[in-house]
């Protein structure tokens, strides 16, 4: 018990891990809430380009660099998000390249029954797709599989629980994912993995948005705010970290100014005193 609480799985973002003694406690899962366009995708683009880098490093005392790094998206193309990261962040110095990240398609459930035609989504051919429905009866069957094959000590990134919470239409869909969610917290402590989920803010009802924040283990809250001259600015607020939060408010550690560029990826500058 000792040493999980000791243990920090860097975050790879390299203005944030010393904030947070070397990352996240393995285990955690994390929502990355954010206004639209307010850095939480960069944080999770940022943190995927440089973990890789760091996979190759032989960790330091407490320290445990993930094993392997998984993408999993409802709705997106594997090659569209390759080359947003591409095109956003430097890669050219992470071993490997970004073939070091798997990835996993959840595309062929996720618009199974929606009125998009299939040859949008899906290049499987109809007896393969009808297979895929028997054996995965709904896309949290196929995501128990995707976590339960999991190698422990990986990082994970859900692109984007927002997808999943928008089609709150369907029977028993909300009952579905937040039991899910909470199951996968409970989860996570097992393999010691470290998940971030996204989700975009004001999307879904508030009321909704609360419930998966009183799920998440923490909460790193991604916001526009006006400076001075009326500029806007990037913030974010760590709202809820378990078991770190006291460290973090004793040092007034909890809002932080946000710069993202194309050489640094997502950075944390200029930290905010919370008076």
């Amino acid at each position: 018990m000792q040493e999980s609480q000791e243990t920090r799985m860097p975050t790879g973002i390299a203005s944030l891990d010393p904030i947070l003694d070397g990352g996240v406690p393995p285990g955690t899962l994390t929502l990355l809430f954010g206004d639209i366009g307010a850095g939480h995708y960069e944080f999770a683009y940022s943190s995927t380009v440089n973990s890789l880098a760091e996979m190759h490093r032989v960790p330091g005392a407490g320290i445990l660099y993930p094993k392997k790094i998984l993408y999993i998206t409802f709705t997106r193309l594997e090659a569209d998000i390759r080359r947003e990261i591409v095109q956003s962040f430097p890669t050219g110095s992470v071993p490997g390249g970004m073939e070091g990240i798997a990835f996993e398609d959840l595309s062929d459930l996720y618009f199974d029954r929606s009125i998009v035609p299939d040859s949008w989504y899906s290049r499987s051919d109809t007896l393969t797709r009808l297979q895929k429905r028997s054996e995965h009866a709904n896309i949290f069957m196929r995501l128990t599989e995707i976590f339960a094959a999991a190698e422990p000590e990986t990082m994970i990134i859900l692109d984007s629980i927002t997808d999943i919470a928008t089609q709150t239409n369907l029977p028993n869909l909300w009952a579905d994912l937040t039991g899910f969610l909470r199951g996968l917290q409970r989860f996570a402590k097992t393999k010691r993995l470290a998940i971030y989920l996204l989700l975009s803010r004001g999307i879904i009802e508030q009321a909704k948005e609360i419930e998966l924040a009183d799920i998440a283990d923490a909460v790193f809250l991604f916001r526009w705010e006006e400076s001075t001259g009326s500029r806007r600015q990037r913030v974010m607020y760590f709202e809820k970290f378990r078991g770190v939060m006291p460290h973090l408010e004793e040092q007034d550690l909890v809002k932080f100014a946000v710069r993202i560029s194309t050489t640094g990826g997502f950075e944390v500058s200029n930290i905010r005193m919370v008076i």
